[in-house]
């Protein structure tokens, strides 16, 4: 890919005025509170700018990087030659079409479609109401808690490809699999998701939401910066290992630090940044987890955690580990 150049700027600056920042700094904005600066971040205010930046990138061959609320992206520490893409306050519209399906735009913030949700009597996503996201970025990962994802409810998704082109695909189309759909695979930005709830008393869909919030504060590390859980837990092997956070203090890793990066005491599938760490320290701890549970309990766990390289890059965190040994830090 080709530099990010100032001709290039002045391109974008044109299709989205007064919503192009120059070297916005990623780490500090991101819930680890690592990494470095990408060299441009752009705001769209629509689908028709949306549509043109991406053609303007494709034609220029300069790489994109869709980012929402960074809650599950680990940044590297080196200045990025990208173009960040952020679907922010211009992108958060929620309609409900009939009594059961709503229209959702992608940047509408996780915890407050859970809320828009129960106020308006729609039950079936209680369990996201403490993710810290986006909902672009929960329906690319197939996110959600509790073992429960967010595609069992999608009835559509539109996205908008790199040639700035508007594509429709059915919930079947979306290759939904536990964490992971196609939209893990293309180069698409996810723009707006119909979803199918189920009608459901307000009040009992609130103490739920409730009482999910409250054990998420009592298991959950809250203090210092960290990305959620940092391993998928893989319902199928539940049964035979159990979750993640048990597999990593049953290998000998809770309270394990690499530099600046600590596997929290409190749960054992969270790393923290006490102030300092870099992200090849957060590599190297989930590298080294991932291949320490696997000599311990037989069981390789994968990553949710997906890694942003100097080239605007996205990678699962365990490659990026690999790379990082064979290459060195970035």
């Amino acid at each position: 890919m080709r530099p990010v150049d100032d001709s290039l700027a002045r391109r974008i600056e044109g299709i989205c005025p007064g919503r192009v920042k120059t070297r916005y700094d990623l780490g500090r904005h991101s819930w680890w509170r690592i990494g470095g600066a990408v060299r441009l971040l752009v705001e769209p205010a629509s689908l028709a700018e949306l549509s043109a930046l991406r053609l303007v990138l494709r034609e220029a061959e300069v790489a994109s990087l869709v980012i929402g609320e960074m809650s599950n992206l680990l940044i590297c520490d080196s200045p990025i030659n990208a173009v960040a893409i952020r679907l922010g306050t211009h992108f958060r519209a929620a309609e409900r079409i009939d009594p059961v399906t709503v229209s959702v735009e992608s940047g509408a913030w996780v915890p407050g479609l859970a809320r828009f949700l129960q106020r308006q009597g729609l039950t079936g996503l209680e369990h996201t109401c403490g993710i810290p996201g986006t909902l672009g970025g929960l329906i690319m990962m197939n996110g959600g808690s509790l073992r429960q994802s967010i595609g069992a409810n999608v009835v559509s998704v539109t996205s908008i490809d790199a040639a700035g082109e508007m594509v429709h695909r059915k919930r079947e189309d979306c290759e939904f699999a536990y964490r992971d759909s196609i939209f893990a695979r293309l180069d698409d930005v996810i723009a707006k998701v119909e979803l199918r709830l189920e009608p459901g008393d307000p009040l009992a869909a609130r103490r739920r939401m409730h009482s999910i919030l409250r054990a998420r504060r009592l298991k959950f590390p809250r203090k210092l910066p960290n990305c959620g859980s940092v391993f998928k837990s893989d319902p199928a092997s539940y049964a035979d290992f159990g979750p993640p956070g048990a597999m990593i203090e049953r290998a000998g890793w809770k309270g394990v630090a690499r530099g600046g990066a600590q596997v929290s005491p409190l749960h054992a599938n969270f790393i923290v940044n006490h102030g300092a760490a870099k992200a090849a320290d957060v590599l190297s701890l989930i590298g080294e987890i991932q291949e320490s549970v696997e000599a311990t309990c037989g069981h390789r766990m994968q990553p949710e955690v997906r890694y942003v390289d100097q080239n605007g890059r996205i990678w699962p965190a365990d490659r990026a580990y690999r790379r990082l040994l064979s290459e060195g830090p970035t």
